[in-house]
Parts: structure tokens; sequence; C-alpha cells
């Protein structure tokens, strides 16, 4: 018979009464199902480019203090066709050398909405765009994924950003306008399943 060598230290609760009422074991207070991270913490939009032929869905994770977290949406087709290459390096600026200084991160790269963060390559040969999404200054990009492109795949929601960006106070709400709320963002997801499908019976 095999002996947990860790048995000793498992908790185990004692029976103990304070002021007549018994005190309940901390495991009484555990929640299987606890909000993550993102759902205590970030209001989730969503951003997708209104010119050109590339609809990809990308989402910013808003943090009260500002910060925002820019990432793929999960029905963003890269993930459909696998992820090759994540690059930082955009041309005639690498986002992978931004350095900010402080608490204002002074010395970020200064972001307009549709500013090229890096470029994605798919297994299947495509190239995207990933944009900024917001108005702001980089504050870092996860070199993580440029490294190492295919856990992208399976990095958890709020892991799994490709930059970190702090747009100036005063263009806050403005920004929050522009962008999709996830129940707008999930009406549009219906509304082109729906035109794919009506398309699709043609």
């Amino acid at each position: 018979m095999q002996i947990d060598p860790l048995a000793d230290y498992y908790f185990q609760h004692e029976p103990q009464t304070i002021c007549g009422q018994e005190v309940t074991a901390i495991t009484d207070e555990y929640v299987d199902n606890y909000p993550s991270v993102v759902d205590r913490f970030f209001t989730r939009y969503y951003y997708i480019k209104k010119s050109g032929s590339d609809k990809s869905p990308y989402q910013v994770l808003f943090h009260s203090n500002r910060i925002c977290l820019i990432s793929l949406a999960p029905e963003h087709p890269a993930y459909r066709q696998g992820i090759a290459s994540l690059n930082f390096d955009i041309g005639q600026t690498d986002r992978a050398k931004n350095t900010v200084k402080g608490k204002g991160k002074k010395g970020g790269m200064v972001l307009q909405h549709d500013s090229t963060l890096a470029l994605l390559t798919t297994k299947s040969g495509e190239v995207y765009k990933i944009p900024s999404c917001v108005r702001s200054k980089l504050v870092e990009v996860n070199t993580a994924f440029s490294e190492n492109p295919e856990s992208l795949l399976t990095a958890e929601e709020g892991s799994n950003y490709i930059a970190i960006v702090l747009p100036k106070p005063e263009h806050c709400e403005d920004i929050k306008a522009s962008l999709m709320t996830q129940e707008q963002y999930d009406e549009y997801r219906k509304q082109l399943n729906e035109t794919n499908e009506t398309e699709g019976e043609k």
C-alpha cells in the first residue's frame, strides 16, 4: 500500500467555538465556479477594422485603472488556421524594443487605434496585422508568443495578450464608445452566422 508523503500537510478542520458560535471550516466557503481574474477586474470589449477586407475580431480587456490588454478574440480565424509566427518587428519599427519609465509610462510608443502592433502569420500562409485597437501608449508586448507562437493557441483569457497599452484618461470614454461591448459583439456574431447560413443555402 502506497503512503502519501504529503498526508500530514493536508488541511484538517479542528472544531472550534468562539463566543458560543462554532467556527466553520474554510473549505466550506469553497466556490467551484469562482469568477476568473478577467471576470472580476476587466470589462470585455471588441474591435473589428472598419476598412479593408480583414474583418477579424480582436479583444480589448479594459481594466478600471485604464490598462488595456489587446488579444485575438476567441473567434479570430488564426485559431483555426494555426499560428506559425508572431513578429513585433513590423518594418520600420520593432515593438519589442519599446521602453517605458515610471508610473506615467513615459517613453512608450504612441499608438493610434489602427496602428500595427505585430504581424501574425498562420500555418496556412495568411498574414494578419494585429491592430492596437485603441488610441494609447504602448506599455509592453508579450515576447513569449514570438518565441513560442503555438502557445498562443492554448493560453487562457487574460494571459493571451499580445500587448498592454495605456490610453489617456480623457480618451477612455470615447474609446469605450468606439468599441463593441460583449452584448453588441454577440449580436454581431449572431447576425454574421445567419448571413453565412443564408448565403450557403443559395
